[in-house]
């Protein structure tokens, strides 16, 4: 028996209907990296320092400080040494009738990697996780943010970084 509608979501349709109806003229254009292939770790997995970067935001008991939509947000980074409790995702696009982001696992799966760490399948985990800023403007994102937790990583001395988007 065949489907009479889509079983999945389109994020590339719903992600263009959203910068468009956020006034965008231009439809939104996914990053690709031809010229950045993928490259052998240097070590086995097993040897390597992870972390994990997020798309969400920290905390904030206070409504005011929240981020806002259109607010500019900077790199951040977190203490791997407990998962959070909790991280505002309020200000990013996702599909809230669907799905929610009361469980942190889900999308900073910091439990999950120290696990890994444990079983011995990565050496461990960094000292931080890191937070960046989902925003339109991919220039921003190559010229500001990736350099910013670029840094962060060689400074806590990571091998492999996993994105762990929401």
């Amino acid at each position: 028996m065949g489907t009479t509608h889509r079983t999945h979501v389109s994020y590339i349709d719903r992600t263009r209907a959203y910068y468009a109806a956020l006034g965008y003229e231009r439809p939104y254009q996914y990053a690709h990296h031809t010229d950045a292939p993928f490259a052998r770790l240097d070590k086995p997995l097993s040897e390597c320092r992870a972390a994990l970067v997020t798309t969400a935001s920290p905390w904030n008991d206070d409504p005011a400080a929240r981020p806002r939509p259109f607010e500019r947000r900077n790199v951040w980074a977190g203490d791997t040494a407990s998962v959070p409790e909790r991280l505002f995702t309020e200000n990013l696009a996702w599909d809230k009738e669907s799905t929610h982001t009361d469980d942190v696992q889900t999308f900073l799966p910091l439990g999950h990697l120290k696990a890994h760490a444990s079983a011995g399948r990565i050496a461990e985990v960094g000292p931080r996780f890191y937070g960046v800023p989902t925003e339109y403007s991919q220039s921003r994102t190559m010229r500001e943010d990736a350099p910013a937790i670029e840094a962060m990583c060689r400074e806590d001395k990571v091998d492999v970084v996993l994105l762990a988007a929401l």
